[in-house]
């Protein structure tokens, strides 16, 4: 808060060192290196110091109330009761309420901010020279409008209280240290607060003097409000962009009150306002379907028709994408170029063909729900029930002749789909399933991904996993996977995408915390996340050829992951055909121009034909 008057202020954050104001130098070495290392700990570790810095916000809450009581006496009474007693309050119910208050600290930090700057801004009316006003009416808007931008942005608001916190810590220890060395060298007790010779104009000084001091100081005032001035229209601008650059969810997604109790029926289907490749119109339909507990679910899918077919019913290519995120807005038929051979790999070749395209959000983007994100019975239920729903479209005839093709995530969700699809969607012939790049097994992937150093992509994906299979199953608690009082940051980077400008909220937020990934304290395989992860991993058989591909130098799914998998489905009796190119990323064997477009193409034609073709690379004795 800001403060009038020739003494320096004793309010605010700034109570602490002037409680250390003429102690002894022992007494400030000791406190200074305290201070010191708590700092260093809190800017370097900021998720195994949340405790420390809980504590350091309550007692700093709490000297804070107590500052405000002692306050300059001309300062009206019930101001210094009122202000000062709400943060007395605040501060010992974050310190009694330490386990609770672990998970609500953004929250609290932004109450914090915004009585602060209610205070302030009373300050700024009440009394003082025009420049204490303005500078103390600056700040009192400043810390509203922080606080208000601290429940938009919780997980950022913890790293950044950490590193203010922190920094004001390693400060102030440098500062009683440095205190005390010149004590001992001059041999003296104590020196002013600040470390450095008084700055105070003598009472005899001159009126010019005293004049040039104030008018400096009214300068400093001044210069200081147009920063905090910038800072808080800096923030305000930065929210917006974010808000701005995410997906906008329309009403098209949410369901009405009643739908069909079946699975697989239309609810509702619409023009798709993205690109539309040539020579095919594009629907997106909303649908009936299963989540990974079975329960009655809502979802979207894009449906791609080609616009001069030949005759007869249609077969159908199943679409199941990567990985996009796991909040609703992520759904891919929310963006733009998501029917496009850029997304959809051979599309147009599919679409000359003469093949409808059905491409699944999966239940959870787009409509409400809980994504399953690597959970395989709800990723297939989604893309089967978005092939049966696509039937009921208008003037649409459907074969039963499916092919399931998938990447990444998606050639997990192909894998299930093929394998559930006789039982959950019979009247559909699935002839062969192919995977690029597939994230086909869960453990597998979950050790390879702690296995390596932690970074910030790390850091997002194990939130992507970890929360949806919180979130689906009651047996999994987040809370053992985690650090303490980590699990508002864990779950606000699951609401963003990948595509969106907030991302780099998410990137920051596990850039400042992934120093040997203090974010995950469990081991993911183990327990009932283990168990789960093991339950997703599809197991067949499959009764059609599959198709594998993968890039040697995929530095997503590691390539011997891939080589295992078609080590396992071969020693399973299935028929698997595989090719593994030189050069390629994750992304690549999708993208136009990829040598394993055409093949993707042909192998699926033969599939359709039931002709002969190269369909097993598997050892056979």
């Amino acid at each position: 808060m800001i403060r009038e008057g020739r003494r320096p202020s004793a309010t605010g954050w700034s109570i602490v060192p002037r409680l250390v104001r003429g102690a002894p130098p022992v007494v400030l070495v000791v406190v200074g290196a305290l201070s010191l290392l708590v700092g260093l700990l809190i800017v370097t570790r900021p998720l195994t110091s949340l405790v420390l810095l809980t504590v350091y916000v309550g007692l700093s809450a709490v000297f804070s109330g107590v500052a405000r009581l002692f306050a300059a006496p001309e300062t009206p009474l019930w101001s210094r009761v009122m202000f000062g007693g709400l943060w007395i309050a605040l501060g010992l119910a974050i310190l009694f309420g330490l386990g609770r208050t672990l998970e609500l600290l953004p929250g609290i930090i932004a109450v914090l901010l915004v009585l602060g700057g209610l205070a302030s801004l009373y300050d700024a009316v009440s009394r003082g020279s025009a420049s204490q006003r303005v500078l103390a009416g600056v700040w009192g808007g400043t810390q509203i409008a922080f606080g208000v931008l601290s429940y938009a942005w919780p997980d950022v608001t913890v790293l950044l209280v950490a590193v203010i916190f922190g920094v004001r810590t390693i400060v102030f220890g440098a500062t009683l240290l440095v205190r005390a060395v010149r004590a001992f060298v001059e041999g003296r007790r104590s020196v002013p607060a600040t470390g450095l010779p008084a700055a105070s104009v003598p009472a005899s000084a001159s009126p010019r003097r005293r004049r040039a001091r104030a008018a400096w100081l009214a300068a400093g005032r001044y210069a200081l409000s147009a920063l905090l001035v910038g800072l808080a229209i800096g923030g305000w601008w930065a929210n917006s962009w974010f808000e701005d650059g995410a997906q906008v969810v329309d009403a098209f997604y949410d369901p009405p009150d009643v739908v069909p109790y079946d699975h697989g029926r239309l609810i509702r289907s619409d023009d798709f306002s993205g690109q539309k490749p040539a020579g095919a119109d594009v629907r997106r339909i909303l649908y009936t379907t299963r989540d990974a507990n079975g329960q009655p679910a809502v979802a979207s899918a894009l449906v791609i028709i080609p616009q001069d077919p030949p005759p007869g019913p249609r077969p159908v290519v199943v679409w199941n994408h990567g990985t996009t995120g796991v909040a609703r807005g992520c759904a891919p038929s929310l963006r733009d170029a998501s029917a496009t051979k850029w997304a959809i790999p051979g599309l147009d070749r599919a679409i000359a063909n003469g093949w409808v395209v059905v491409a699944s959000d999966y239940s959870g983007q787009g409509a409400p729900g809980v994504f399953p994100y690597l959970i395989g019975r709800g990723e297939a239920r989604s893309s089967l029930d978005a092939v049966i729903a696509a039937r009921e479209l208008e003037g649409l005839t459907l074969s039963s002749r499916t092919a399931v093709w998938g990447h990444s995530q998606g050639g997990h969700a192909a894998l299930w789909t093929s394998q559930i699809a006789e039982e959950y969607a019979p009247e559909l012939d699935v002839r062969g399933t192919a995977l690029l790049a597939p994230a086909a097994e869960p453990v597998a992937l979950a050790e390879e991904l702690t296995s390596g150093d932690a970074n910030a992509l790390l850091s997002i994906l194990i939130s992507w996993v970890l929360v949806p299979y919180a979130d689906t199953y009651d047996d999994v608690d987040l809370t053992r996977y985690i650090a303490p009082g980590s699990e508002a940051i864990v779950r606000e980077m699951t609401q963003r995408c990948p595509t969106e400008p907030g991302v780099i909220v998410s990137v920051a937020t596990a850039l400042g915390v992934s120093e040997d990934r203090p974010l995950y304290v469990g081991d993911l395989t183990a327990g009932a996340l283990g168990r789960r992860l093991d339950d997703n991993t599809p197991k067949g058989p499959w009764t059609q050829p599959v198709l594998i591909a993968w890039g040697d130098e995929d530095e997503v799914i590691p390539p011997h992951l891939q080589k295992e998998l078609v080590d396992r489905l071969c020693a399973d009796g299935n028929q698997v055909r595989t090719l593994e190119y030189r050069g390629y990323d994750h992304l690549r064997t999708l993208l136009p121009g990829s040598h394993f477009v055409p093949v993707l193409i042909e192998w699926t034609e033969a599939r359709f034909r039931r002709s002969d073709t190269h369909v097993d690379d598997c050892p056979r004795l």
